[in-house]
């Protein structure tokens, strides 16, 4: 008798596997919306940075270009030096800034890394479950 209650209970027991499912889809699109939002943010900061980068450098060409020009303007190298300095440091922080923001913006850094390995173990049990 016990035999043929469980055959009884099989269709609610499926129904709620589906509905469990169905949640943990839900949930997982969720989780992913979250994890790609965050990414686009960090996408937009590295790029902000590129901005900034191309900024100083066309400011680090235009200080070198007038350090050029006090330096052979004038015989006193101390005008020229100190132009040569501050364009060589924008120059320097132009190209920091540069890379700090292009590694933002890798695939690496963009790929939403949670939800693949929380779909992958999903995946597995899944497997699991119906192996069994």
């Amino acid at each position: 008798m016990t035999q043929h209650a469980d055959i009884k209970d099989t269709p609610s027991l499926m129904v709620k596997a589906f509905r469990q499912l169905s949640q943990l889809m839900q949930d997982e699109v969720a989780l992913a919306k979250a994890e790609l939002s965050r990414n686009l943010s960090r996408a937009g900061a590295g790029l902000a940075l590129l901005g900034v980068a191309a900024i100083l450098a066309l400011t680090a060409l235009d200080v070198l270009a007038g350090a050029l020009v006090a330096y052979l303007a004038t015989t006193d190298m101390s005008v020229g030096t100190a132009a040569l300095i501050v364009g060589g440091a924008c120059l320097v922080v132009a190209l920091v800034l540069a890379f700090v923001g292009k590694s933002r913006l890798s695939a690496d850094a963009l790929s939403p890394d949670r939800t693949i390995h929380n779909i992958s173990k999903d995946l597995d049990a899944m497997k699991e479950a119906t192996d069994a």
